[in-house]
């Protein structure tokens, strides 16, 4: 997982969250909305909170240097990274913070095992001591899988719907109709353009799994 520098490209729908790391004059860690940005220019966030900026004023100040990061799903799944300096942070009409334009960014694949891209209709049902409940069940697709985990979609018009990190089983079924529930875990889950998307982890070794690959024709 070796650290790339990439061609100077930011490549980062608005809307998107930051996370945003400032380690002068004390420690800080936190969340920005990207509002857009001057290609080569500048990026502008802005604060989820601005209610709480004049808590951060002697942070979030003219001057400072800033560590920005942020994920981009792909059949890798990434995190990018830059430094940046804050040029500006205005009130009026919005509580906005200009940044410099990053002169590097670096990216770090998350992923050592290459997804690959599906469409396969499935449930992920919570998963407890004593098996599975029907109830607790929601459809999509996996979108993409390997040996070690998947990406599963379902739509929603809610963009506060997330899933929690918890136990869970995959249910499908297979190329030859058998249905299949796997064990597993949600990794995370984020909300984009009228679908919720879900990392999924699958236990490790699961032969079911190897078995699903090989219908699947993906070699391990």
């Amino acid at each position: 997982m070796t650290a790339n520098i990439q061609p100077i490209y930011f490549d980062l729908k608005p809307g998107k969250i930051v996370d945003l790391q400032i380690d002068h004059p004390v420690k800080l860690r936190i969340k920005a909305t990207l509002a857009g940005y001057d290609l080569g220019q500048y990026i502008i966030l802005k604060h989820p909170a601005p209610q709480n900026m004049s808590n951060y004023s002697d942070v979030l100040a003219e001057g400072n240097v800033v560590v920005v990061r942020y994920l981009l799903e792909g059949q890798q799944g990434e995190c990018y990274a830059f430094k940046a300096t804050i040029r500006n942070i205005t009130k009026i009409p919005e509580k906005f913070i200009f940044l410099t334009y990053p002169e590097k960014i670096e990216n770090r694949q998350l992923r050592t095992h290459q997804r690959y891209i599906t469409h396969l209709p499935a449930s992920i049902i919570a998963r407890y001591d004593q098996g599975v409940k029907k109830t607790a069940q929601l459809k999509g697709i996996i979108s993409d899988i390997s040996a070690k985990g998947c990406g599963f979609a379902f739509k929603t018009d809610n963009p506060k719907v997330k899933v929690n990190q918890k136990d869970i089983f995959v249910v499908l079924r297979s190329p030859s109709d058998i249905e299949i529930t796997i064990p597993a875990r949600v990794c995370n889950s984020r909300f984009d353009n009228g679908k919720v998307n879900v990392g999924v982890q699958f236990k490790e070794d699961d032969e079911q799994v190897k078995k699903l690959l090989n219908q699947l024709f993906i070699e391990l």
